[in-house]
């Protein structure tokens, strides 16, 4: 897939098939998370794979995460911009899964204490972003449109809107 097609087409998936993905799709978009770039190369995540109930009532969110056949919370270690990097590794396995046709939402963890406990998390330890991901319950297909009528089409203010030049 073209990669401003899938940047344009991807949306935000919640709702998922029951069936689970290949394990060489997990492989694939995990793999994604780790070819991110990140502040001096440090590599700060840690890819926790778990299962949606584990995390779901600790989310701001907890549809996001039930029935989700695959979830990954992304757990920082260090000082800096850590979770800027998490969101990073994020993004590359968001785009990596929609280019195999599964969806995915980010969620934010709305208890800290509970969710780190789950995790057996260390005091140096954070949850940055938990990701979940699944074939879509609604298909979409992304060769439908051209990147340009997705474009078009995103619940996203005008591109001059968010457009200062000095």
């Amino acid at each position: 897939m073209d990669t401003f097609l899938a940047i344009a087409s991807r949306r935000e998936v919640r709702d998922y098939e029951p069936r689970p993905l290949p394990a060489e799709v997990e492989e694939r978009i995990l793999d994604a998370g780790r070819l991110a770039g990140s502040s001096k190369n440090r590599q700060p995540w840690r890819f926790e794979i778990v299962p949606g109930e584990l995390l779901a009532d600790l989310v701001y969110e907890p549809t996001n995460l039930q029935g989700a056949p695959f979830v990954v919370a992304i757990v920082v270690r260090g000082k800096g911009p850590v979770s800027f990097d998490a969101g990073r590794a994020a993004t590359n396995m968001q785009l990596a899964a929609w280019n195999e046709g599964v969806g995915s939402c980010p969620n934010a963890i709305a208890d800290d204490p509970a969710a780190r406990a789950a995790l057996a998390l260390d005091e140096e330890e954070k949850i940055a972003i938990v990701l979940s991901f699944g074939y879509p319950a609604k298909a979409r297909d992304p060769e439908s449109r051209s990147a340009a009528e997705w474009s078009a089409r995103a619940n996203r203010r005008p591109l001059q809107e968010s457009i200062r030049r000095q």
